[in-house]
């Protein structure tokens, strides 16, 4: 069943992550954040996906923008700043990453700048972007 953009109220979805749909490290990191969400409420979108591409609009982001994006609360989290957000809906012991936020951001983005520059080099990268499993489709905004 695929979700039309048409359906959909831009301004009203919340807890998105944005991924590069064709990056295997992107791909790899959206599968561990279903695994650890203990909340079952993140929802996923490529970036290169209309959903996508609205969004990164709706917030003023450059439709370019490499790496990952979190909507929540009707802002848009970028970088090291995203991935702290995320973490908050972890369980257990990987809630713990949430303290390396207490880091100067130029810190935690240097680190950040150093993987999303490098992911497609050290991880490789997909032909078309990844299509979730039947069980976790529904998560998706856009498949």
């Amino acid at each position: 069943m695929e979700t039309t953009v048409n359906k959909l109220d831009i301004s009203s979805l919340d807890k998105v992550v944005l991924f590069d749909g064709v990056c295997n490290f992107c791909a790899s990191s959206v599968q561990f954040i279903i695994q650890h969400d203990s909340s079952q409420s993140l929802q996923f979108a490529s970036l290169q996906s209309s959903i996508g591409q609205q969004l990164l609009q709706h917030y003023n982001m450059p439709t370019s923008l490499e790496g990952v994006v979190f909507i929540e609360n009707k802002q848009a989290f970028f970088k090291s700043k995203a991935a702290f957000q995320i973490v908050k809906y972890f369980s257990g012991v990987w809630k713990l990453l949430a303290l390396f936020q207490i880091l100067p951001s130029f810190i935690t983005d240097f680190g950040y700048d150093i993987i999303a520059k490098n992911r497609y080099k050290w991880f490789g990268k997909k032909e078309s972007c990844m299509l979730p499993s039947p069980e976790i489709r529904n998560r998706f905004l856009e498949v």
